[in-house]
C-alpha cells in the first residue's frame, strides 16, 4: 500500500508548489467546477484529475511544467475543449494534471503593414478574428465552434474549417510560435517572417502534435485583406458525380477566389429543416445533393457574372438541377445557417457515428458510393449524412442511427464500422482524420494505417522532446508502457 501514498503525497505536495505560483485562485479542485473539463465535446471519454492548472503567463505555464517533470506527473493541455477525438480528456486513472490555456487571451500585437496578429493560446477564434476585422484585415480560419474554441488547440490539432480551399488550414496560417518544451524551457519563435531558410523549421513539429511534444503559449498568425466582394450560391446536383465536375468548372471559372464549396447532402438538409429553427429550403424542387459555394475578391472582379456563367454552363450541361444565389448579406446568412446547422441538428435524430476523413477531390464520389453501400449492409436502416468541405477532399461521413434503434447497441459498433470507413477512404489514397486530429479515439487506428516507420519516426521525435513521457501521454502515438488504445 506504499506506493499510492507515496503517489498521494507526491501530488499532494506538488498541488502545494504549484499553487504559490499560480495563486488559489488559479488551482481548482471542486468537482462541480472541474467536471465539464473532464468530459470530451462528444461525451465517449470522461477523465479524472487531482486538479486543474489555469496559468495566466507564459512565466507560470513553464514554472507548473517544470514542478510536474520535477515530480515526474504527466500534463493534459486543454484549450477550449472543443476537440473531437479526446485529445484535450485526461485518462481515467486519475494521475494528470489538466493544464488550461483560458487565462493567457490576450491580443498581444496587431500589424496591418506585416498583415500578422500576434495572440496568447487561450484567445478564442472569434476574438482574434474580431481583432483583425478592426484594422480592415481578415484572419481566415473560420469553424463551427469560433466562438469557444481557443487558438492554441486550433494550433495543435491543425484546424480546418471552411475557407481551408482558398487559405490553407492552421499549419498555413502560423508564421511563429511561443512553446513552453517539457522540462520548461521556452523558445520564442513568435517571428513573422515569410521567409526563413535558416534550418530546420522548428514550429511545424507543434502543429497539429495535440500537445504532446510542447505547450503552444502564443502565436503569430497571417492576416489577409478582408475581401469586398463576395457571392454566394446553393447549388441542387443532379448526382453526387456531378460535385467534382462542377468543382472543376468552379476552379476554372473563378481561379483564387473561389474560398468554400460544401457538400450536403438531402438527408442532411431534411433533418437541418426539421430541428433548426428559422431555415427554409432555399430551392424549389428536392434533389438528392447540394453544394454551398461562395468566392471572394479583394477587389471588385466581376464575380457574380462569372458565378451565373459558371452556373448557367452547368445546368446546360445537365450537371445541376438548380441554384440559387444569394442576393443579400440576409440570404446568404441563411444558406450558411443551413450547413452549420446540420452538425447540430443530427443530435436530434439519435446517436451518430462519425468519421473525418480525406480522400483525392476526384476520389469523393466514388469514397461516398462505396462507403455508404458498406455501411447500409452492415447495419440496415442505418442514415448516412456525408458532408463538408468536399473541394479539398474532406468528409465528414457521419452515420445516423437506425430510426428506433437503441442507441448504445448503435453505438457498440463504433469501431467495427469506423474499421471498414476507413479501409475504403486508405485504399482510395486517402487518410483517417483530416482535420480533427487523432488524440485517443484514433490513435490504435492510426497505428494500423500508417507504415511502420512512419509510426517509428514520430514515437522517435516525442522521445527526443519528452524522454520522459510527460506531454499529453497516450494519444497521437504510443509511447513504451503507455496504453496505445487497441482495446479501448
Amino acid at each position: 500500500m506504499s506506493r499510492p501514498l507515496q503517489r498521494a503525497d507526491t501530488l499532494s505536495s506538488l498541488q502545494a508548489r504549484i499553487a504559490a505560483v499560480v495563486g488559489e485562485s488559479g488551482l481548482i479542485t471542486e468537482p462541480e467546477i472541474l467536471a465539464p473539463y473532464l468530459q470530451d465535446e462528444r461525451g465517449r471519454y470522461r477523465g479524472t484529475t487531482p486538479f486543474m492548472v489555469r496559468p495566466g503567463s507564459v512565466r507560470e505555464v513553464a514554472a507548473v511544467v517544470r514542478l510536474c517533470g520535477e515530480a515526474g506527473v504527466p500534463i493534459v493541455p486543454q484549450g477550449g475543449n472543443t476537440g473531437l477525438v479526446g485529445g484535450g480528456t485526461p485518462f481515467e486513472a486519475g494521475d494528470e494534471v489538466l493544464l488550461s490555456l483560458s487565462r493567457l487571451d490576450r491580443i498581444r500585437a496587431v500589424d496591418p503593414v506585416e498583415d500578422s496578429i500576434t495572440v496568447e493560446a487561450g484567445c478564442v477564434l472569434q476574438q482574434v478574428q474580431e481583432a483583425a476585422a478592426e484594422v480592415d484585415r481578415l484572419f481566415p480560419l473560420s469553424l463551427g465552434a469560433e466562438g469557444s474554441c481557443q487558438i492554441g488547440g486550433n494550433i495543435s490539432t491543425n484546424a480546418g474549417g471552411i475557407q481551408v480551399l482558398r487559405y490553407g488550414n492552421m499549419r498555413d496560417l502560423v508564421l511563429g510560435l511561443e512553446v513552453v518544451l517539457p522540462d520548461g524551457r521556452v523558445w520564442d519563435g513568435l517571428r513573422s517572417l515569410r521567409k526563413d531558410n535558416s534550418g530546420y523549421d522548428l514550429k511545424q513539429l507543434f502543429i497539429g502534435a495535440e500537445g504532446t511534444l510542447g505547450i503552444i503559449t502564443a502565436a503569430c498568425l497571417k492576416l489577409v485583406s478582408r475581401p469586398s466582394e463576395e457571392v454566394t450560391a446553393f447549388i441542387g446536383l443532379s448526382n453526387i458525380a456531378a460535385a467534382t465536375t462542377l468543382f472543376a468548372r468552379a476552379r476554372s471559372r473563378l481561379g483564387e477566389s473561389l474560398s468554400s464549396f460544401e457538400l450536403i447532402p438531402r438527408l442532411g438538409l431534411d433533418i437541418t429543416l426539421r430541428h433548426v429553427t428559422g431555415t427554409a429550403d432555399p430551392l424549389a424542387g428536392r434533389h438528392e445533393w447540394y453544394v454551398l459555394l461562395e468566392a471572394g475578391a479583394a477587389t471588385p472582379s466581376g464575380l457574380a457574372e462569372a458565378l451565373e456563367a459558371l452556373l448557367g454552363e452547368a445546368l446546360e450541361a445537365g450537371e445541376i438541377g438548380d441554384a440559387a444565389i444569394a442576393q443579400s448579406a440576409a440570404q446568404t446568412a441563411a444558406f450558411w445557417r443551413l450547413r452549420e446547422g446540420l452538425v447540430e441538428a443530427q443530435k436530434a435524430e439519435g446517436a451518430s457515428i462519425k468519421h473525418d476523413i480525406s480522400v483525392p477531390v476526384s476520389a469523393v464520389p466514388r469514397f461516398i458510393e462505396q462507403a455508404c453501400a458498406a455501411v447500409e449492409a452492415m447495419v440496415p436502416g442505418i442514415r448516412p449524412v456525408p458532408f463538408g468541405h468536399v473541394g479539398d477532399g474532406n468528409v465528414h461521413f457521419n452515420l445516423t442511427q437506425p430510426e428506433g434503434a437503441p442507441p448504445a447497441d448503435y453505438l457498440a459498433r463504433w469501431e467495427e464500422v469506423n474499421r471498414r470507413v476507413h479501409d475504403i477512404a486508405l485504399a482510395l489514397g486517402g487518410s483517417i482524420s483530416a482535420e480533427h486530429g487523432i488524440g485517443r479515439a484514433k490513435l490504435a487506428e492510426n497505428l494500423r494505417s500508417k507504415a511502420p516507420l512512419e509510426i517509428e519516426l514520430m514515437a522517435r521525435v516525442k522521445a527526443a522532446l519528452d524522454p520522459a513521457n510527460l506531454l499529453n501521454p497516450g494519444k497521437v502515438v504510443p509511447a513504451p508502457g503507455v496504453d496505445d488504445g487497441r482495446d479501448s
